[in-house]
């Protein structure tokens, strides 16, 4: 009987830590599943039917760069009180604020218009009809959510919508993965130093690091201590150790889940495009349709599901960021907390930067080039702001007492640096 009670109470003990854990995750989560859009997707399916196991250590060499970014602007988010753009507009120039402004701006139009193009398409494959009302249909089923819903039942929904990852995790265990060769490749870097590999290098930092997360995370924590009614950090410091702890499980955890997923897709496409042949592939629905006669119908459907699954969490992130940064750039009232009429301009730019995404996805602008074009701008974008997020997180007029510490800020420069060479690398291929 005792040994019953102990097991009993072990269990509830495991299952309130378990409870605990889910509690902790929030911005970290949601974002680092966002960052597995159907564009993103799209990139790692071409890096595994073209290279096979060859570039999964890159998702490995990426995760703490990822991480340690976005635990840096997550920290900034929640220890001023205010999101990137809010301060840059307070700390440095106004020039420089809305040049990065209309770059993210631009960068996220374009990738709400291939993440909506390649949801829709996604869907043809399922249910065959017509692609332009699929896509209309999810934009304004991620708009209605966005806008009409509460901000604590949204987070709800954007942490179930995290599930949808699990898709690619299901398509692994249905096909035929040699694990041997899969780890060793991603525990053992095999580096090949020509202009497929580097332009491969570059697109999977790049998809992987991508600015718009930091708009995104910066503000989702802001939101955070608003809704609890919490004041920022640097008011009282002495507060920090528990947020600043929560901060770091959540972001590390969020951008670990997002980094397996998109090891999960390499091994998938390697395992099955490019073990038949199949080394081009030029969006996510074409990866999922080219899926079906090699590794079945099952495959297939729980691949094409996962595309849409990952849209409707991406493009809320995508218009959200957009609409953050644009507010904070001129002082105007944002927040998903606020009710739509609170905050006409926030919801205005998240509907606006919608439908020209729907624009760019379904008037003859090539998906492919607008990707590419918003890869160049993501690339270029990201470095120097990784630069100026550091010199924020590092000013102790801004921060107060709870700067980065030393470790963390030369871990975000060494980011930040192999960000620089990618997007030079970027510029050269």
């Amino acid at each position: 009987m005792v040994g019953l009670i102990e097991t009993e109470g072990g269990r509830k003990g495991r299952s309130r830590s378990r409870l605990g854990l889910l509690r902790l995750l929030g911005p970290g989560l949601f974002t680092g599943a966002a960052d597995d859009d159907p564009s993103g997707i799209a990139t790692y399916s071409q890096a595994g039917a073209q290279f096979g196991y060859g570039m999964a250590w890159v998702m490995l060499f990426s995760y703490p760069l990822m991480a340690v970014t976005q635990s840096i602007s997550a920290r900034i988010g929640c220890v001023t009180g205010r999101g990137i753009a809010q301060n840059l507009r307070r700390h440095h120039s106004r020039w420089l604020l809305r040049a990065v402004v209309l770059a993210l701006l631009v960068a996220n139009i374009a990738n709400l218009g291939a993440d909506l193009g390649a949801m829709a398409a996604a869907a043809q494959l399922l249910i065959p009809g017509p692609a332009l009302l699929y896509g209309i249909g999810f934009a304004a089923l991620c708009v209605v959510l966005e806008v009409f819903l509460s901000y604590a039942r949204y987070a709800a929904v954007l942490k179930w919508l995290t599930l949808s990852l699990l898709a690619y995790a299901a398509v692994v265990f249905v096909v035929h993965v040699p694990w041997g060769e899969a780890l060793l490749r991603t525990f053992v870097p095999h580096l090949a130093f020509d202009a497929d590999h580097a332009e491969a290098l570059v697109a999977l930092l790049g998809t992987t690091i991508s600015p718009y997360l930091f708009f995104w995370q910066a503000s989702q924590e802001v939101e955070e201590r608003l809704r609890r009614s919490s004041q920022p950090l640097y008011v009282t410091p002495a507060q920090a150790g528990p947020e600043l702890a929560r901060v770091r499980v959540d972001t590390w955890v969020g951008m670990g889940y997002s980094n397996l997923i998109s090891l999960f897709i390499i091994f998938a496409t390697a395992a099955t495009l490019h073990a038949s042949g199949l080394t081009d592939i030029q969006s996510s629905a074409q990866a999922a349709e080219a899926l079906r006669p090699i590794a079945g119908d099952l495959a297939f459907a729980v691949f094409a599901c996962g595309i849409i699954g990952t849209g409707l969490l991406a493009v809320p992130v995508l218009a959200g960021s957009a609409a953050y940064a644009v507010c904070e750039t001129f002082d105007w009232v944002e927040g998903l907390d606020h009710k739509p009429k609170e905050a006409k301009a926030f919801y205005g730019v998240i509907v606006l930067a919608t439908v020209l995404g729907l624009g760019v996805g379904f008037t003859g602008i090539d998906p492919i080039k607008a990707l590419y074009w918003s890869a160049v701008l993501n690339g270029l974008l990201a470095a120097p702001l990784m630069a100026t997020m550091l010199l924020i997180a590092t000013s102790r007029n801004i921060m107060g007492a709870l700067t980065l510490p030393r470790s963390i800020a030369a871990a975000g420069w060494l980011a930040t640096l192999v960000m620089a060479a990618a997007s030079i690398a970027f510029l050269v291929l």
